[in-house]
């Protein structure tokens, strides 16, 4: 239904566009793609928070514990155990990605010829399977026959056990993790870099500011807004690590590269089954991760602030 109005000049009625084409359309361009999320994202959480609050082997008969799961779980040492890996993961993680991400974007930005490829090239990991990652690299660490090692033996460090050592089991996770997601977080950070005013730099320039000062005094600060995106996002990217290391190490050696993902994955999938148990620990794990995430938002929103 269309409305008409009168002109102000000639007083002839004019129609108005119908509210339809002029509210309802961008909704309906969402349409498709909220129901997509609402199906199967939003409903299975709020399917498994519910979950969480009863007992089930085998997915079909289910039974009132209560909050019995949420007490098993944290008077479980095992949980634990896998929480302080989980943060031990996570913090490195976001570091390594953070300050590696900073430098190969400054180096992005500094490229005048070549850019496009090589942002290219650095997205590559990321579109690859993280599946397929972990095999790959599972078989390049390999303290025999792996490429990693033949080079590092070449050059007189020996073979080191990569995948067998607990500490370096730790430490090498991290480092696939960054390899993964560094070039798609310098991406994001390249985007902030050039939306910096380059006549803030001629400005400095012209004041005898060095490569450094200029970096230091001007780079950084106005790059902090986006430098916060990275940090959220490799913070989410952390406690959600599961596939590349399950094919990678398995958890091991001995628990060492055991994740609270895992650790869901092993009570919800393998046996003794226990469907409420698992739940309850995502449901954990979705609150620490929020109210990290959300932390993270208020501390960047401060420090754009200053």
């Amino acid at each position: 239904m269309t409305r008409t109005t009168s002109t102000p000049l000639t007083g002839k009625p004019r129609a108005r566009r119908p509210l339809t084409s002029r509210r309802i359309a961008p909704y309906l361009f969402v349409l498709p793609n909220m129901a997509v999320f609402a199906v199967f994202t939003i409903w299975p959480a709020l399917n498994g928070f519910n979950l969480s609050f009863y007992d089930s082997s085998d997915g079909l008969t289910f039974r009132s514990a209560g909050t019995s799961n949420y007490s098993t779980i944290l008077s479980d040492s095992d949980f634990w155990t896998v929480a302080r890996h989980t943060l031990l993961f996570t913090a490195g993680f976001v570091v390594a990605s953070t300050v590696l991400a900073v430098v190969l974007a400054l180096s992005l930005h500094a490229q005048r010829r070549g850019r496009g490829a090589l942002s290219a090239a650095y997205l590559l990991p990321l579109m690859i399977s993280p599946v397929v990652v972990g095999i790959v690299w599972k078989a390049a660490l390999d303290r025999q026959t792996g490429l990693v090692n033949e080079v590092v033996s070449a050059v007189g460090l020996g073979r080191p056990g990569w995948l067998v050592s607990p500490d370096l089991a730790m430490v090498t996770i991290v480092l696939v993790g960054v390899w993964i997601h560094l070039g798609f977080y310098a991406l994001i950070l390249l985007s902030g870099l050039q939306a910096i005013d380059t006549t803030v730099y001629e400005a400095a320039r012209i004041d005898g500011c060095g490569e450094w000062q200029r970096i230091r005094r001007i780079t950084l600060p106005l790059l902090r807004p986006t430098v916060a995106v990275v940090v959220i996002l490799s913070t989410i990217a952390g406690f959600q690590a599961f596939d590349y290391i399950y094919t990678l190490s398995g958890g091991g050696p001995v628990g060492a590269t055991t994740l609270i993902v895992q650790y869901i994955y092993r009570h919800g999938f393998s046996y003794p089954i226990q469907y409420g148990l698992a739940s309850a620990a995502a449901v954990i794990l979705f609150c620490v991760v929020f109210a990290v995430t959300f932390l993270n938002y208020l501390a960047g929103r401060r420090s754009e602030a200053l």
